[in-house]
């Protein structure tokens, strides 16, 4: 039995469909073509390695030329790598133009494909890539995204370029505004999700609505038939492309405890007393909503904070009267 074949290890399964969500402004387009360069490079994206290097082809239907290689100046800068070394990088903006890969046979109400996506055929069978971007399912799909016999024709298109050519295909999409709204990405029909087999999306770091740091993002995966769900990547854009927070689970929660431990030390200094309970000053709350929060979210605050106080890091004090005690925190110190 060979073994499963990745193109990021955990995250983008190879020889077949992913789903990559992200509200308009997040950086996906970034984020999609930072993965670009790091296949045609052999370089590590968002920390991870790239299992099946080789030629990329990005098409957009998002970005111009001039935006597309703004973008990627940018990237090179920040991994030290001379715009030459793309020489592997096939990208073709389809900004104006007709993007559309399938159109709906009224006839049949069955989608069929246009010339562009035979285009592609010939271009996959020339160029032999190791991943295709193509971005986004709004320009590139004309039939009814709520419909989930069309979800599913389009995405099973897609997989017969990533069986046929053995390569891994990203498909940049918009979420629905009941998906942004859950905090789930999804769009249109959930046969999109359901047909695909790994789903990742990127989102700002918001909690209770308020936006701390505009630069940080978490890439969070959504679904993973042959991985694992709820793993999230904290991102900040720096330079023009986003830099990953921490390499690991270990790592993230490290720099959640310190922080932590930072804020609240400023805190007592300040006379400003947290709360370990729900309320007004629930430490995690508060310090989330921080700018030197440096993009922890409260849940990553929560976890930290019964981790310091189990380690005995920090403690529980109280004070007011018998009638009326309010416990805070305080740092072991």
């Amino acid at each position: 039995m060979p073994p499963r074949k990745w193109h990021v290890d955990g995250l983008i399964p190879g020889n077949t469909v992913t789903l990559l969500g992200g509200d308009g402004g997040t950086g996906k387009s970034l984020l999609a073509l930072q993965l670009a360069v790091s296949t045609v490079t052999g370089r590590r994206w968002v920390n991870r390695g790239i299992d099946q290097p080789g030629k990329a082809l990005v098409l957009s239907a998002e970005d111009d030329n001039n935006e597309l290689h703004r973008r990627l100046s940018d990237i090179c800068d920040s991994n030290d790598v001379p715009l030459a070394a793309l020489n592997k990088l096939l990208m073709r903006s389809l900004a104006g133009e007709d993007a559309l890969l399938a159109v709906l046979d009224r006839k049949t109400n069955a989608l069929k494909p246009t010339a562009l996506y035979a285009e592609i055929c010939r271009t996959m069978e020339r160029e032999r890539p190791k991943l295709i971007i193509l971005d986004t399912l709004a320009d590139l799909h004309a039939g009814n995204e709520n419909d989930r016999a069309h979800g599913r024709q389009f995405i099973g298109m897609l997989r017969h370029l990533a069986i046929e050519y053995e390569c891994a295909v990203v498909l940049l999409a918009h979420p629905s505004l009941t998906g942004l709204n859950s905090g789930t990405g999804t769009s249109g029909s959930t046969a999109w999700s359901n047909s695909v087999r790994s789903r990742l999306y990127l989102r700002r770091v918001k909690d209770d609505g308020y936006e701390a740091d505009p630069d940080a993002r978490i890439l969070e995966t959504m679904k993973a038939n042959y991985g694992r769900t709820g793993e999230e990547i904290g991102l900040t854009w720096m330079g023009g492309v986003f830099v990953p927070d921490a390499p690991t689970r270990e790592e993230r929660n490290s720099k959640a405890e310190r922080v932590f431990l930072s804020l609240l030390a400023e805190h007592t200094k300040q006379g400003r007393k947290v709360s370990p309970k729900a309320s007004s000053a629930y430490a995690p709350k508060v310090f989330a909503g921080l700018p030197g929060s440096e993009g922890v979210s409260k849940r990553a605050f929560q976890a930290a904070m019964e981790q310091l106080l189990s380690n005995g890091a920090i403690r529980v004090e109280e004070e007011g009267p018998p009638s009326k005690r309010r416990a805070f925190l305080v740092g072991d110190s």
